[in-house]
């Protein structure tokens, strides 16, 4: 929370802010206290005493009792403008005001340390829990294209003059194969890196999302060998001025995620639409569609819904990152005739080609 930076403030700034705060708060009461009397000031004193447990370190706290419990007597307990009691029953008031302000920030402060513990705890468990299951990812998704690669080489190299043309040609397309995916599983863990570094910024510049969209598919070309896909390119479209690379890393994902997650001989189909300012990719099959219960945690990082795919779990975490960070949104739903639907919109500001021929 904002609010509570302030514990990061330095000492002289806790303590000043906080008795800042118990001297403001006086003055105001002092100035209604014949509306309110002088006990409910009390209430109020300590209510400010309790805020700065929650803002501040122990000692400004302490201080901040200190001071309203004094505050108190001298210019509210009658008689005022002394720190002499008049009544028994006002000096056991005082002494209880002081001790349940002082256990108050004791105990506050206690809780705040412990609730700080707790959380220090579940962040070392979740960073655990994320390194494990990053580990469990790679050793897998990095080993296998590597052990492709160098099993490949080995067979090119001791093969020699016996292999034949056909078989090295094999084994450099499984070379190729190989490569390619090891290629993909770290731009994944680098653009992840980046979204968790915040230093994604896009890079606006004037799109024609046919071209991109095109240039997508030809991207997944090899992948798409066992599926369908449908674009029919929307001439009416106008350019869009928004991050070219990461809208095609975002439709270039959803793709391939659509291959790793439909049968063969399934269709995936792309839509792109111009609406309110907005450029919107839709991007639908004729699969299974992705269960209820999991159509959030799709988007969490590391999270696989079938096991038996390969993957490290990061391509539509990446695909949310990505489109937030242009401002978008993405929207998930399965189609009522079977299979899953993606609808990317981001804001974008627009122009013809002739207008944009004439800049």
């Amino acid at each position: 929370m904002e609010i509570l930076k302030t514990r990061h403030y330095s000492k002289k700034k806790q303590y000043l802010i906080s008795v800042s705060l118990v001297m403001v708060s006086a003055i105001l009461c002092f100035l209604s206290v014949d509306i309110i009397g002088f006990r409910a000031v009390a209430l109020i004193l300590l209510l400010v005493v309790s805020l700065n447990a929650i803002l501040f370190d122990i000692f400004p706290v302490m201080l901040s009792a200190l001071l309203s419990a004094l505050i108190w007597n001298f210019f509210f307990i009658p008689p005022i403008l002394t720190f002499h009691i008049g009544s028994p029953e006002d000096a056991l008031m005082f002494f209880m005001y002081f001790v349940i302000a002082s256990i108050n920030a004791v105990l506050t402060y206690k809780i705040r340390e412990y609730d700080k513990k707790r959380r220090d705890e579940e962040e070392k468990a979740n960073a655990i829990k994320l390194y494990n299951t990053l580990l469990n990812s790679l050793s897998h998704e990095l080993r296998t294209p590597i052990a492709t690669i160098i099993g490949a080489i080995d067979t090119i190299n001791d093969g020699g003059n016996k292999l034949t043309d056909v078989n090295r040609k094999v084994l450099y397309s499984e070379i190729e194969t190989a490569g390619t995916r090891l290629n993909r599983q770290v731009e994944n863990l680098l653009s992840m890196s980046r979204l968790e570094a915040g230093f994604i910024k896009p890079k606006e510049d004037w799109c024609d999302l046919n071209e991109l969209i095109f240039t997508t598919i030809k991207r997944n070309k090899e992948n798409l060998l066992n599926h369908s896909i449908v674009f029919t390119p929307n001439e009416e479209l106008p350019l869009f001025k928004l991050d070219i690379g990461l809208l095609e890393q975002v439709v270039h994902n959803i793709i391939h995620n659509a291959v790793q997650h439909t049968p063969k001989g399934s269709l995936i189909k792309i839509e792109a639409k111009h609406a309110e300012n907005s450029c919107e990719v839709i991007i639908s099959d004729n699969g299974g569609g992705f269960p209820i219960d999991k159509m959030e945690a799709v988007f969490n990082k590391f999270y696989r819904l079938n096991n038996n795919i390969g993957g490290t779990g990061l391509g539509l975490s990446i695909v949310k990152g990505f489109t937030e960070a242009m401002n978008g949104t993405i929207h998930l739903q399965n189609k009522t005739n079977g299979g899953a639907k993606f609808t990317i919109k981001i804001p974008a500001e627009t122009t013809t080609i002739e207008a944009y021929g004439n800049q």
